[in-house]
């Protein structure tokens, strides 16, 4: 018995363009004498829907949106299909309106429904706000073509469910664990239909997990991952399947949509090898990916065709610009160079280079008539003041004006250049270097944007990025001879205590133990907390760690510190 995969990128609301997906899906299917086809959780509307679920008129599309899918889908293939259903119970007795489903479409009509048990609300998640969980094991009987022949008795279960083995994790985080449930039941397959955001390294820990729960339970795991960029959200696709024996027999590729075919053998109950794609090397290019994906379907999704990009000839502006050309194409991708009275020749030499290198195309628009405009402006209520903050923050929010028109002008989506080193201690300027409809790299620190280009450079067998960005002091040139390390530690020492404090959640003598200067870390604390309000009127930053400064972050503004 032949199973399949259809690794989907849908677009969150567009339920008609999410359906065609689905049935090319299953023409496809039906060629290959596929008896089931497994899509990702919620595949009919995206995840994460968010608040489109408190719209009624988007639920009954919905709805009939799933049974036109039922009445066009092929009648000899089963297909489960994710999507939001009603919880009638929920008017008379409480409860959430709405369940996070799996729906079985099989001979043009709805077979059979199961709802999601385990409902996350840690870092993204937030789906108790909308559903009710389910409170029963779900398994359905899969028997062959016509009915003939073998059946298979499959257990299904939505994302979360798979992420509470107490032997695997140490700790139950909720009351049940719907995998041994369905062990209990005697199930011949576990399905998984999920829609797992990307963080580094995930795959790693998903597929020890999957390993783990196949060879405790004695039964195969199939693993349906969603792929593709929803706003702040990457999904890395990697489906994966392991057979009883806790080898993984396929696994589908990372960034991209992918198909896998797999057969039952119906004997052993088990999952025969099948095409089986590499995980990426190493971390660099995992994130690399994951950013490239980010960006196209931000783009994409969002309804752009072209970026444009401030070009300093620094290293963070270098790496936002490589990942964009990698997106959309270099044809797609404006650097705008915006230098000063300060700015230095060699910054805007390696911007230059930096663009002929992309094969993107670059306007210069020079701003020391600008700034002189300003200090003439601002001269009577100035008077007597050193220059200071404020006249290098007005440089910043020039470029960010300059920027902001090009975008209005010619329909471009302006990418902002921050990092997460600068973005946690509010070393950015609120209307200037922090505006932008995306931040590319607002989740990558410092350290890590080096590693990136470094890597970059390697891959390409050439300087992409130019090797003088790679050396040469970090700096916003803001003033004469002015370098990052003038206001902030060395970046490998910032970026250590950014990961303990964020990350790790270490408090500032548990910091000092581990070797950094207390007055360094108190001073960094101080900036992190005293930087929220900036953080909270940023654009949308792609997110690729365990602890982002996005939707998963929600710190108050006005607060004591407790460090």
């Amino acid at each position: 018995m032949k199973i399949a995969i259809a690794q989907l990128n849908p677009t969150i609301g567009d339920l008609a363009g999410n359906a065609r997906q689905i049935l090319d899906a299953a023409q496809k299917a039906v060629v290959q004498d596929v008896r089931l086809l497994l899509t990702p959780e919620l595949s009919l509307c995206g995840y994460p829907p968010r608040d489109l679920l408190l719209h009624p008129g988007f639920l009954k599309t919905m709805a009939e949106t799933l049974h036109q899918l039922a009445a066009d889908l092929p009648p000899q293939l089963a297909v489960l299909v994710g999507a939001v259903e009603p919880n009638p119970q929920a008017r008379d007795t409480g409860g959430k309106p709405l369940f996070n489903s799996m729906v079985l479409l099989e001979q043009g009509q709805i077979r059979q429904i199961f709802h999601k048990r385990l409902l996350p609300t840690y870092d993204v998640f937030d789906e108790d706000r909308y559903f009710e969980p389910g409170h029963q094991a779900n398994s359905f009987t899969l028997t062959g073509r016509g009915g003939d022949g073998d059946s298979l008795k499959i257990g299904v279960t939505i994302c979360e469910d798979l992420w509470n083995d107490e032997e695997f994790w140490g700790k139950r985080t909720y009351a049940v664990n719907p995998i041994a449930a369905l062990a209990e039941l005697g199930v011949d397959l576990i399905i998984n239909l999920s829609a797992s955001p990307y963080t580094v390294g995930k795959q790693v820990v998903r597929e020890a997990m999957l390993r783990h729960a196949a060879i405790r339970y004695d039964c195969p795991i199939l693993y349906v991952n969603q792929v593709g960029g929803n706003d702040d959200l990457i999904f890395d696709g990697n489906s994966v399947a392991f057979d009883r024996q806790g080898e993984p027999v396929c696994r589908a590729c990372a960034f991209d949509v992918d198909w896998v075919l797999l057969n039952v053998d119906l004997d052993r109950r088990d999952l025969l090898p099948g095409d089986t794609h590499a995980l990426p090397d190493c971390e660099e290019e995992e994130i690399w990916g994951a950013l490239v994906l980010g960006v196209r379907d931000y783009v994409r999704k969002c309804g752009f065709r072209k970026v444009v990009i401030g070009l300093s000839g620094g290293i963070d502006s270098s790496l936002v610009a490589a990942i964009a050309t990698a997106a959309i194409g270099p044809n797609n991708v404006l650097g705008v160079l915006m230098p000063s009275p300060y700015s230095s020749d060699h910054s805007v030499e390696d911007a230059l280079k930096l663009a002929q290198n992309l094969g993107i195309q670059t306007h210069t628009l020079p701003i020391g008539d600008l700034m002189a405009g300003y200090d003439r402006a601002l001269d009577a209520l100035f008077v007597g003041t050193p220059s200071g903050i404020a006249e290098e923050n007005i440089q910043s929010r020039i470029r960010g004006n300059l920027l902001m028109a090009v975008s209005n002008k010619f329909g471009h989506l302006l990418i902002s250049t921050g990092n997460k080193s600068e973005m946690a201690v509010g070393y950015c300027t609120l209307y200037g270097d922090m505006n932008g409809g995306l931040a590319a790299i607002a989740d990558v620190p410092k350290t890590r944007v080096y590693g990136l280009c470094r890597w970059l450079n390697q891959q390409a067998k050439s300087a992409v990025i130019p090797e003088n960005v790679l050396v040469k002091a970090p700096s916003a040139e803001l003033k004469p001879g002015q370098v990052d390390q003038d206001s902030l530690p060395p970046y490998e020492i910032l970026d250590d205590i950014l990961n303990r404090f964020i990350h790790e959640h270490q408090t500032i003598p548990q910091m000092v133990e581990a070797g950094h200067d207390p007055v360094i870390v108190e001073r960094v604390v101080k900036l992190v907390d005293r930087a929220e309000f900036k953080r909270r009127q940023a654009p949308p930053g792609l997110k690729i760690t365990d602890r982002a400064f996005g939707t998963g972050w929600r710190m108050p503004i006005a607060k004591r510190s407790y460090s």
